[in-house]
């Protein structure tokens, strides 16, 4: 089976601590790809989702082997988001190597079905997770009693 990483973490990641965040994650995907993880699975979201799809977009400059699988919620996710996330969601879609969405608009519980696919079939998830509750929680959670390697890159993860 080959090796794939998920990510999850919080929609709304504290100012001043995302220099630090981005070079936990850097840092983390970098052992990663030494240990041959070459597909990276992403939710699309705001915050630390589209930090962790960014960042495996800059190791591709390096490792072209890399792939950005997105999982989506729903088509119409961005709706209600300011215009400049909206153009960095586009163009990272635009580059990922592969694209799915869970259902077509967005309904109850598919932000839910988004993080259970994320999940499954992934080997490894890298988390930022501050919060016992809330959709970084559940889908942590998840991929514990999935049996996955999580890398936790926040102190308070559990």
């Amino acid at each position: 089976m080959d090796a794939i990483c998920c990510f999850t973490g919080h929609r709304h990641l504290p100012p001043h601590q995302i220099p630090q965040i981005r070079q936990a994650l850097e840092t983390q995907v970098e052992k990663l790809i030494c240990q041959g993880v070459l597909t990276y699975r992403c939710g699309g979201a705001l915050g630390f989702d589209n930090l962790a799809a960014q960042t495996i977009l800059d190791w591709k400059t390096w490792e072209p082997r890399l792939r950005l699988e997105l999982v989506l919620p729903c088509r119409d996710q961005t709706k209600g988001w300011p215009p400049q996330d909206v153009a960095h969601y586009q163009r990272i879609l635009s580059l990922a190597d592969q694209v799915s969405f869970i259902t077509e608009r967005y309904f109850p519980g598919c932000m839910q079905l988004r993080n259970r696919r994320l999940v499954e079939g992934s080997t490894h998830c890298i988390c930022y997770c501050t919060k016992p509750t809330g959709g970084a929680a559940y889908t942590r959670d998840y991929a514990q009693k999935m049996g996955l390697q999580i890398y936790f890159l926040a102190p308070l993860c559990l």
